[in-house]
């Protein structure tokens, strides 16, 4: 079924505005999750999830000494979770032009270019 006058003139106008601001998602810096961090941070997680195990065990005796360990063990696996997620300061993730060793972009398009020329060949009647 075609669009409407008013449907197609609203989808070009919602093209024209997404290819103005697409240079900007293009060019916005995507920062690179580290591998160590990732370690590290679920670690941590670990630690602190045991901490909170080992403080509600022994909360029920004790009160007061369990609820500390378990309240540290809670702030310990967030923190593991906030290093984990944080990216490194100042690293960019690689590009295609700044991996070596990736074959050349023209042979394997990307998503984003298989989605544009599929969008050419359906707007051009293929």
């Amino acid at each position: 079924m075609p669009l409407s006058e008013q449907e197609q003139r609203l989808l070009d106008e919602m093209e024209r505005h997404l290819m103005s601001n697409d240079t900007d998602v293009v060019t916005a810096p995507s920062r690179a999750l580290s591998y160590r961090n990732i370690v590290l941070g679920s670690i941590l997680v670990l630690a602190g999830l045991g901490a909170l195990v080992v403080g509600v065990s022994i909360g029920f005796n004790t009160g007061f000494l369990g609820i500390a360990i378990g309240v540290v063990g809670f702030l310990l696996m967030v923190a593991g979770v906030v290093f984990a997620v944080t990216p490194l300061r100042g690293a960019v993730a690689s590009t295609p032009s700044s991996a070596g060793s990736r074959a050349p972009r023209a042979s394997h398009p990307s998503f984003m270019d298989r989605m544009n020329d599929r969008w050419d060949r359906r707007r051009d009647g293929h």
